[in-house]
């Protein structure tokens, strides 16, 4: 099975400071490999129109419903959620964590889930632009995600 994340609205390359954020240039986001911090699944400049990442895992029945787990799906069993990383990118190419969004696996409905088990595509489609136009962070639940299944 595959989960797609497509993003779009995108804050920006640039993000300037106010009173609760420092400020940014030459932000990237990226997928955090589970448990490697440093290391991300094809950093996107935050000016894009849009970004998509297409992430491999496996689905597997549990007692809390089916449970998915891959190299960049973090968290335990009934917990897990794939880590979206801003950074900013020096000269020299050096990706520097600034905030994370999580994208909550547990908050997708089991139907959903059920229907991507069987179609090989679970599709989570998001706005990366917060309310203050800032890098969208903290933990993601609908409705600021959707998630589909579609055919692979």
């Amino acid at each position: 099975m595959q989960i797609r994340i497509d993003a779009f609205d995108l804050p920006g390359r640039t993000c300037g400071a106010s009173p609760d954020f420092p400020g940014y240039t030459n932000i990237h986001v990226a997928v955090q490999r589970k448990d490697r911090r440093d290391e991300l699944l094809d950093p996107q400049p935050g000016d894009g129109a849009t970004a998509a990442w297409t992430l491999d895992c496996t689905a597997t029945p549990g007692p809390q419903g089916i449970d998915l787990k891959g190299p960049y799906i973090q968290g335990r069993p009934g917990g897990r959620f794939i880590y979206l990383s801003w950074g900013t990118v020096d000269e020299a190419g050096t990706f520097t964590l600034f905030r994370r969004a999580k994208l909550m696996l547990d908050a997708i409905d089991s139907a959903t889930v059920d229907a991507a088990t069987r179609s090989g595509l679970l599709l989570g489609r998001l706005r990366l632009t917060d309310a203050k136009g800032h890098p969208l962070c903290a933990a993601v639940r609908p409705p600021l995600i959707e998630w589909s299944a579609r055919p692979r």
